[in-house]
Order: C-alpha cells, then structure tokens, then sequence
C-alpha cells in the first residue's frame, strides 16, 4: 500500500477514536456533573439500606405475673399476584376456600404483594399446603393472645399490625409497643449480605409489660359464675366486682355479655365493653344502706329507734305517696333497712333533707374512679336545686341517683375500710399499700358500726338472706329497681344488685353483684343477685385459702 492511500486511512481512524472519546467524554460529563445526583442515588440504593426493627409488644400480666396478653405467632396467607405462575388456578381456590379475598385479589391483580387472609387456623393452614399450588404463599407473623378471655373487655384487642384497638391495649398502646430501631448498613451490590458499615441512626425501645390489680384465675371463676347465674334466670346482662377495700385493689372485674378476644370475626361492639363501670344505673333499694349511713352520722336516727312504717304497702311521708313490698309497723331502724321498708327509710332520710346530697358525694357517688379504662361513666345525683318535693324521698330508696357498679363497689369499701377514703385501684405497678392512718377519715367509727350491724341484719334475716355463709361475716345489701325506657319505669324490666362485705379476722373482700333484666317471674333481687353473690363470695374465699 503506498504513503498516499495509507494517509486517508488512518485520517478515518484517528477521527473515529475522537468520535468515541467525545462520546465518553459526554457520557462521563451526563453521569458525573449533569446528572450526578441521580446515579449517586441510585448507587446509594444499591450498597446503602435503611433497616427499621420493631420490638416485641410487651405482656400484660396478672397481679401473681400471669399473662393477660401474650405474643404468639401465627401464618398468614398472601400472594405475589405479577409474578403468579397461575393466577387463575390460584383465584379458583380462593373463591372456594377464602371467598373474603376474591374481590381483593382481582383488584390488585398488578400489585407485587397482597393478603388473603392473616391469622389463619390450623385447617385453614392445612388447606393451603394440600392446595398443590405454588402461587399462595404462608407468612409467619407476631399476634397477641390471650390467655384469659374473661379479662377480654379490660385488657382488650390489638388489630392485625398487634397496634392496640380496645382496653388497656388502647389506653397503653406506645408503653406496650415500644420504639422501633432504625439502622443504617453499607453493603456489597452484588452480594447483599457483606456489610461494611452499620450505624444506629435512631436508638429504640423495648416495650414496657403492665402489672394489673387482677386476679387470673378470680376472674375466670367469676366469670363462670355470673354465666351460669345469667343462664338460670334467663338474664340479658350482668357483672361481679371484687376488691381488697384495704388497697382498693380491684381483683375482679366481669361484664357479661362479652367477647373472645382471640376469635373476633362476628365482634360486636357493645360486648367490648365493660358495663361496671361504662353505664350508670338506677339500683334501687341498694342506695338505703348509704342514705342510713348519712342519717346515723348526722345524729338523725339510732339503729334500736322504732320507726312508724305506717303497717301498709301504700303510706303517706310529708303529703306524698310510698310504695313498698312487705307492711310493716313501728320497728327498729336497723329493721327498717333490714327489711327494706321505703315508707321507714324515707320517713328517716326526710329529717335530714338536702344533707343526704352531700352524703352522697362524700360518697364519690358523682366522682369517676379514673382507672385506666375507656368509657367510664360519672354518676349522677340529682342536685337540691332541682329537687321537687319527691326528691328526697326517691333519693333514700335509689332513685334520681344513677351511678357505676364501681361506684358502688368503692363506697362499700369505705364501709369496710372504717369510714377511710378508699380509690379502686386496677394498675399494681403504680400504687403502693396504704395504711387506713393515711387515708381520709369520711365517717366516725360509731356510723360505721352501725352501718354493719345493720348490713349484718339484713344478711341474717333481711332480703339478703340468701348471700349468708355460714362460718363468715357477710353484710350485705340488695336492690331492685324497675329500669326506666323512655322516660317511663317499666315494671317487668328489672336491675338486681347485691353489694356487701365478706369478713373473717383481718381478712376482708367488697363485692358487687349485678344481673340486668331476668325473666319475669324472678322478681326481686333476693332471688337473683344475693344467690349470685353468696356463689362468687364462697369461690373468692375458697380461691384465697380463708378457711
């Protein structure tokens, strides 16, 4: 090949090699100047991660440190529908076995994850391995049980992220929870488990358990007994207190009806929540024991002063007419409350008019408890201002007052406690025993004994006969009130309430025993609250070994 072919040549080569490096030379100038932040990004995606770890929620325990609440894992179901092998065969199934998703799964036919159902049971999971399709896949996750249904409407619910929903997993949902950790690793691109670097950007949290005033196995005898009670007088409602009136720790706590927290695909809200302390009621005749003690300690009335109850069911008190069950004639006060006798008791309470009022607020009976729980209701006492000339008189026998069951519950513990302030107590961790010299002297020795002679009356041969024990002191009163539907007292609708103490020595328990709504042949609450009380007084002193 001679000089001058050859010069044409190499002139094409040379401007190809200038061509390419001018390519580079753009492409690097693209990469490294005019879209730096883009590829700096994108290589950051690749070895640099964010890494997010949750905590485990933490128990919540019993007062002897048995669970409540509990972690458990569980399989769920989900499909990764774009990368479905059959996403026919695999939609086939779920119409026949998981029905609940269908609508689901087609809409997110696009979608790179979606749930069919989490939380399954043991034959659902079954179902999915014998199903011979690849295309529905099993996800361990974290969910809570709970060992103690009976406890459900005060530990409450977590939904399917175990983020609390109900109870005290709501009122407590970040202690429980916790904080999350977050890091920040470098790792190698291609194998993405070398890592060169990891730093804590953010320091977590481990969730703090909860200690509750409950008693585990209490509340399950309880509740079995409130069951069963409901079931004998075909009841539409009820609910047992037990507490320490020493502490004012709250040992039980049942409302039925209830729910399972651990099946909760047919919940109905209602049954969540619990009625000792989320309704105020009308109680009736219960009320007497607490308008007796307002009238011994205001120097109104002795126990032995013989009370003219008139000898009729129908009797006049200050010009206005008083119903009650059984006639008596003149017998003592402690009889009279005893025996239940409204013309007897609103004859007493009258001398002491509007000082009743203030009685019934030392009492906390317009004063919520403020335990933890959602929903509390605050009792409600008709205030002499808007009394009419009836008002006081209704007021002695339960009527124009509307409180909480754990209401009632606390001022029968300041019974029990010798007339010292008393706050019911649901948290163990946050309080520590008193002593009844620290605590707020409400009434004088002198009131109070009297106030459980009488108790003790009315448990001997009164309407509370029934919730005697034999071996055990049992003061105890009942109540039974006509429950009032649009302004207007239906008399075959019925609230029946025993509330009282059970003693032997030093040892002490209040308990409240409520049923709404018998049928109507069970009339009084002498024959459905005081037989409930007498079963949950007799397995709460069997259960703590008081013989």
């Amino acid at each position: 090949m001679t000089t001058d072919q050859a010069q044409p040549r190499l002139a094409v080569l040379i401007l190809l090699f200038l061509f390419g490096y001018t390519i580079i030379i753009v492409n690097l100038y693209r990469i490294q100047v005019k879209y730096h932040s883009y590829y700096a990004h994108l290589g950051e995606q690749q070895y640099n991660q964010t890494i997010v770890t949750t905590p485990s929620r933490a128990p919540i325990l019993d007062r002897n440190g048995d669970y409540l609440a509990m972690n458990k894992e569980s399989y769920s179901a989900f499909m990764l529908p774009k990368q479905c092998e059959n996403f026919d065969a695999a939609k086939a199934f779920i119409e026949n076995h998981f029905p609940q998703a269908v609508e689901r799964v087609s809409t997110h036919r696009n979608s790179n994850f979606v749930f069919i159902k989490r939380k399954l049971s043991d034959q659902e999971i079954e179902c999915i391995k014998q199903s011979g399709t690849d295309d529905i896949k099993l996800l361990k996750e974290p969910h809570r049980y709970y060992p103690c249904p009976a406890a459900a409407s005060i530990v409450g619910l977590t939904n399917v992220d175990n983020k609390g929903i109900l109870g005290l997993e709501l009122q407590y949902d970040a202690l429980l929870s916790g904080q999350p950790t977050t890091c920040f690793l470098e790792r190698d691109a291609r194998m993405g488990h070398f890592y060169f670097k990891k730093e804590t950007l953010k320091e977590g949290k481990s969730g703090e358990p909860i200690k509750l005033t409950l008693d585990q196995a209490l509340q399950f005898l309880v509740a079995e007994e409130l069951k069963q009670a409901m079931e004998r007088v075909d009841a539409k409602g009820g609910a047992v207190i037990i507490m320490d009136p020493k502490t004012g720790d709250i040992l039980s706590l049942v409302s039925m009806p209830s729910f399972d927290p651990n099946n909760t695909e047919s919940l109905d809200i209602d049954h969540t929540k619990n009625k000792a302390l989320s309704e105020r009621y009308e109680l009736g005749s219960v009320i007497k024991i607490f308008a007796a003690l307002a009238a011994i300690e205001e120097g109104a009335v002795t126990n032995d002063e013989l009370i003219n109850c008139q000898g009729k069911r129908t009797g006049y008190v200050d010009g206005r007419k008083v119903n009650t069950v059984s006639p008596h004639g003149k017998i003592p006060f402690a009889e009279v409350i005893a025996r239940s006798n409204n013309i007897g008791t609103a004859t007493v309470v009258k001398r002491i008019e509007d000082k009743l009022y203030d009685h019934y607020v030392r009492l906390g009976f317009t004063r919520k408890t403020n335990i933890p729980l959602p929903g509390e209701q605050i009792g409600f006492v008709n205030h002499p201002s808007n009394w009419s000339k009836q008002s006081v008189l209704s007021l002695s026998y339960g009527y124009e007052i509307a409180i909480t069951l754990l209401e009632l519950a606390r001022a029968f513990c300041i019974i029990a406690n010798n007339g010292h302030e008393v706050e019911a107590q649901l948290m163990k961790e946050s309080i520590s025993e008193h002593n009844s010299s620290e605590q707020k002297k409400l009434y004088s020795q002198t009131s109070i004994d009297a106030i459980k002679d009488i108790l003790e009356q009315t448990t001997t041969y009164g309407t509370s006969r029934r919730a005697a024990i034999k071996g055990y002191r049992i003061m105890s009163k009942t109540g039974t009130a006509n429950m009032l539907e649009n302004g207007i007292y239906n008399a075959r609708k019925n609230l029946f309430t025993c509330g009282g103490i059970i003693q032997k020595g030093a040892y002490q328990r209040v308990i409240v025993a409520f049923v709404k709504e018998a049928a109507p042949q069970f009339r009084f609450a002498s024959l459905v609250a005081a037989p409930l009380f007498e079963r949950v007084a007799e397995k709460t002193v069997l259960h703590d070994k008081i013989v």
